[in-house]
């Protein structure tokens, strides 16, 4: 059920601690953790700890969380002094999804050119 812990999902087990991460900041509602293959220099996840599938599910069901981590996508950027970065959600295997809990990658610390990929 959605916002419920899923116990295949490794995202809920980083939120439960049963998997460790490299956790940069953590709110009532989010946490932002270091990407194992980062991209960038910068290159955080920002989860909900409600289990949404993804990003459209997690705008869907509760809106107010998904404003929290955007939020604190912003709040990541500052914490590691970002002039500009990118926001990434992918929603789908063929967007690149791999993880089915919704995310945001935060992108920076070097050029990042358009079109991505």
């Amino acid at each position: 059920m959605a916002g419920e812990a899923q116990d295949d999902c490794l995202f809920c087990k980083i939120v439960a601690g049963a998997v460790p991460a490299t956790i940069v900041r953590e709110t009532e509602t989010t946490i932002a953790f270091r990407d194992i293959n980062p991209q960038a220099p910068t290159h955080v996840l920002v989860i909900p700890k409600a289990h949404y599938r993804d990003a459209a599910a997690l705008a869907a069901g509760a809106p107010e969380l998904a404003a929290d981590v955007l939020r604190e996508t912003q709040a990541v950027a500052e914490l590691d002094k970002l002039e500009s970065y990118r926001t990434v959600f992918n929603t789908g295997t063929g967007a690149g999804q791999t993880v089915w809990h919704a995310h945001a990658h935060v992108l920076g610390g070097r050029g990042l050119h358009w079109p991505p990929g």
